[in-house]
């Protein structure tokens, strides 16, 4: 299977994130976004439930020689601890689970970035995903983000999908 293009939004929003850092790709899949983000210097640190999915990304990254710790963890099963103000950066692309926010926010170092996209509830017209549980409400995102300064923001309908997008810096 091919994999996947970096999104979009991520490489349009490429200038507002600094060079390098600690970066967080949450829900990861099998880690294009910690590929990208390690290939320009960042010690990423991806995470995902499946371990299929973890253990292509882990010898991919070998295969590469790139900094990308990835580890097998499933974010819904109880409180989740992403560490405290441990990340420069924070990505997560299409995964909603809204209890995760405040350990979001909470591993987000002071002047750190979260690039977050998921979709919204008109994506449930087009197919999948249709659980109005992984649909964000139009302004929800940038809600559930408060205290964070939203720097940039899209909502509505691009590439055939219906989402919600924001980067968003901690003071």
């Amino acid at each position: 299977m091919p994999e996947a293009p970096v999104s979009s939004w991520l490489l349009s929003n490429i200038d507002l994130i600094p060079r390098a850092g600690r970066a967080l790709d949450v829900a990861c899949g099998r880690g294009r976004h910690a590929l990208f983000l390690a290939e320009r210097g960042w010690a990423v640190r991806a995470i995902d439930r499946d371990a299929h999915a973890i253990d292509a990304l882990r010898s991919e990254a070998a295969r590469r020689g790139l900094a990308v710790q990835a580890d097998v963890v499933d974010l819904e099963a109880g409180a989740a601890d992403l560490g405290r103000e441990a990340y420069e950066l924070i990505v997560v692309f299409h995964y909603l689970h809204r209890p995760l926010f405040p350990a979001l926010l909470a591993a987000l170092a002071p002047g750190g970035y979260l690039v977050y996209e998921t979709f919204t509830l008109e994506q449930a017209r087009r197919g999948r995903p249709s659980n109005p549980d992984f649909l964000l409400r139009h302004g929800e995102l940038g809600e559930r983000l408060a205290p964070l300064a939203i720097l940039r923001e899209r909502d509505g309908a691009f590439e055939g999908r219906d989402i919600a997008s924001v980067v968003a810096r901690k003071a």
